[in-house]
């Protein structure tokens, strides 16, 4: 059964530099965490990193700048993303059974990222867009509706990655301990989690997803948290004023991936939220990677039927991103 993996991550050097230069790698303290072996497997496009897919079972990748990606670094943005694309496009022209590719954007100039999200989608062959969350602007705000518009036009899936929350956030609710439990508190340990989650449900809140009806996100970690509390947030539908209840667009709008989190009962609650049809697979390479054939054998064992967990596997990501470069 083929196995492909949505959140999959890759870095290079002109980011690094990038983000050091902005001053971005000192206020994300999350930067710190592309060091050393990660660091490798982030910047390998090819031998060990195909080595590792098979050890653990994966046959494809879908691969994304990780965070913060381009957030925050202003015009020069515009021309690392079309390099970063370009390059991203070669590697998977040269191993087409084995990768594909979400769309890298200079997101702080919006109708230049518009124009490069087209770009990929119908010239590239890439099958989404990849936005962070953190940082002092939400992704309902006006900045950001170019984007999302051109990606409901083109049919293309946007997956909302973790990213720090933005400084005041962090100071209020993730200090008080010592410079590395705050950092891992405000980050892998709860607040990357809760900070995307947040934003797929402003989106819900603003109408966005009233305005483009067709517009589909991703949230790894199975849904970053708020699947989890779909029931209290359906007790907003009373003050939301919006056009479905608050329930329809995690059925509607919401796809969920795994992440690397291989827990049956998370399965269990992505399943019963947002159905069958609306959960993909994923490692988050290479954060999450462990040794072994574990991700293979997670959708093995997992007690879906046959044809969910072939629809989990390969499915309802080559459903959801069929035919993206002949959108228009």
């Amino acid at each position: 059964m083929k196995l492909i993996g949505i959140e999959e991550h890759f870095l290079t050097e002109e980011v690094c530099g990038a983000w050091k230069a902005s001053g971005l790698e000192a206020k994300d303290p999350s930067i710190a965490f592309n060091s050393g072996v990660i660091k490798r497997r982030l910047f390998d496009i090819a031998d060990e990193r195909l080595a590792l897919m098979d050890e653990s079972g994966l046959d494809m990748q879908v691969l994304s700048l990780t965070s913060p990606a381009l957030h925050g670094l202003g015009p020069a943005s515009v021309g690392m993303a079309q390099r970063i694309n370009d390059g991203i496009a070669e590697v998977a022209a040269r191993y087409p059974s084995r990768f594909q590719a979400l769309a890298t954007l200079p997101v702080s100039m919006p109708d230049e990222a518009a124009n490069e999200l087209e770009r990929c989608i119908k010239s590239l062959g890439f099958k989404g867009a990849l936005l962070c969350s953190g940082g002092a602007e939400h992704l309902d705000s006006p900045g950001y509706f170019p984007i999302l518009s051109c990606a409901e036009t083109l049919n293309a899936p946007v997956l909302i990655h973790p990213g720090a929350p933005d400084i005041a956030v962090r100071n209020a609710y993730y200090s008080g301990f010592s410079p590395e439990v705050n950092t891992a508190f405000a980050t892998y340990g709860l607040g990357w989690h809760y900070d995307a989650g947040i934003q797929f449900i402003r989106l819900v809140l603003s109408g966005t997803f009233d305005r483009l009806p067709a517009l589909q996100m991703i949230l790894g970690h199975w849904g970053e948290l708020i699947l989890f509390y779909a029931e209290r947030l359906a007790a907003m539908d009373r003050v939301a004023n919006l056009k479905l209840p608050l329930a329809s667009y995690l059925r509607e709008n919401l796809y969920v991936t795994a992440s690397g989190m291989f827990f049956s009962h998370f399965l269990d609650r992505a399943v019963a939220i947002v159905g069958t049809e609306r959960i993909l697979f994923s490692t988050d390479y290479p954060f999450q990677y462990r040794t072994g054939n574990e991700a293979r054998q997670f959708l093995e064992t997992c007690h879906l039927s046959e044809n969910d967990k072939a629809a989990f596997a390969h499915g309802n990501w080559m459903r959801l991103t069929r035919d993206r470069s002949t959108a228009n």
